[in-house]
């Protein structure tokens, strides 16, 4: 039988042979593995890429605005009464001068004609006197008295005529009218609101932008504007700067004009407007998503050749920004015209990296406008 120490021995040297054994095994896989990693090159990564070209730049100031009818009115009831008649359904296009609300009349009416017969009496006197005076029967202040007394007939006239005029409400341009706020056989007070009229053929757009921005404004300045809705576009002209900035909002209140012929535009629409600036010639601008911003700064990979026929490789170069304009951003400092920059891809890439440029994807360069 083997003694006790003996065995413990014995169990001690096989649990070390086998604790050796997985450790030296551990050391030898690892330099393996870094043997193959040493001696394999990574494959290229596919990128797709932009030859950055000077381009065409189209400066602009956006802001928000709300269109307004170049000419727009609350209708108001003149005279109160009852309504007798409404000569309009909602949306109708009215022209100038059309009576569009009726309020009964008949008292002016009746009114108007004792007026008329009154003046009619006035003249016939009035002639007599003047026949009279011319013939010597009458003094001369006879014929000056009766004259007096048609001219006050016919201001009698023409006051009840003016009441008369009143019980009937009139467009007061052509347009668009909305809906009727009053019903027939209703009373209504003088003042009262029966619809709105918009002249929808020129609308008006106030917006405002930044008192920064004030210098580039000038007066019959090109602007286009948008809505959020549909496809609506259309070109303007600026018709009004504010002379003076609100000093809570440090912003200025801007006016234009735009045509609305097609009437898809109403008021209180909201609106994207963009004031055109002068176009600039020569500027460098790239694909937004070829910009990697950090902490550091922001930065573009350039493809440079790299060992070998043609092989590619990656520098990561810090860049200056400028504007932006939808997909687009200007480059003040870092790139030239003729450089090949990195536009996807970009996260699998290091400096120094092997890169392969997929050529399927089209990233040409076409929108050249600006937020200024």
């Amino acid at each position: 039988m083997i003694p006790m120490a003996k065995r413990l021995f014995i169990a001690i040297i096989l649990l070390g042979l086998v604790v050796g054994g997985i450790v030296w095994f551990k050391y030898f896989r690892d330099g393996m593995i870094a043997q193959f990693m040493a001696g394999r090159v990574p494959p290229p990564v596919p990128v797709t890429a932009q030859t950055v070209e000077p381009v065409t730049w189209e400066p602009g100031i956006d802001a928000i605005g709300t269109a307004i009818a170049a000419r727009g009115v609350d209708l108001a009831i003149e005279a109160a009464g009852i309504v007798r008649a409404i000569n309009f359904e909602a949306n109708d296009s009215v022209a100038e001068g059309a009576a569009l609300v009726l309020i009964d009349d008949d008292s002016e009416r009746a009114a108007l004609s004792a007026a008329q017969a009154s003046l009619g009496v006035a003249l016939t006197d009035a002639r007599r006197a003047q026949t009279l005076t011319e013939r010597g029967v009458s003094a001369a202040n006879t014929a000056e008295t009766a004259e007096a007394l048609v001219e006050s007939a016919r201001a009698q006239v023409a006051q009840v005529q003016t009441a008369l005029d009143a019980k009937t409400s009139t467009a007061p341009f052509a347009g668009v009218i909305g809906i009727p706020r009053i019903e027939v056989g209703q009373y209504v007070s003088t003042g009262a609101i029966f619809a709105t009229l918009q002249d929808l053929s020129q609308m008006r757009v106030d917006f405002t932008v930044p008192e920064q921005q004030l210098g580039a404004l000038e007066l019959d300045g090109p602007i286009s504007v948008s809505t959020e809705v549909g496809d609506f576009r259309a070109e303007g002209r600026i018709t009004g700067i504010e002379p003076q900035v609100d000093a809570n909002s440090r912003l200025v209140s801007v006016r234009a004009e735009v045509s609305n012929p097609s009437g898809r535009l109403f008021p209180g629409q909201f609106l994207r407007v963009r004031v055109s600036l002068p176009a600039e010639n020569g500027v460098i601008a790239v694909a937004q998503t070829a910009v990697i911003s950090s902490l550091y700064g922001d930065s573009i990979y350039v493809v440079r050749p790299g060992e070998g026929e043609g092989a590619l490789t990656v520098e990561q170069v810090f860049v200056q920004l400028g504007r932006r304009s939808g997909g687009l951003i200007e480059v003040t400092q870092g790139l030239a015209p003729g450089d090949q920059i990195v536009t996807s891809g970009q996260n699998r890439l290091s400096n120094g990296a092997k890169v392969v440029i997929d050529t399927s994807v089209d990233l040409s360069v076409t929108d050249g406008q600006s937020d200024g």
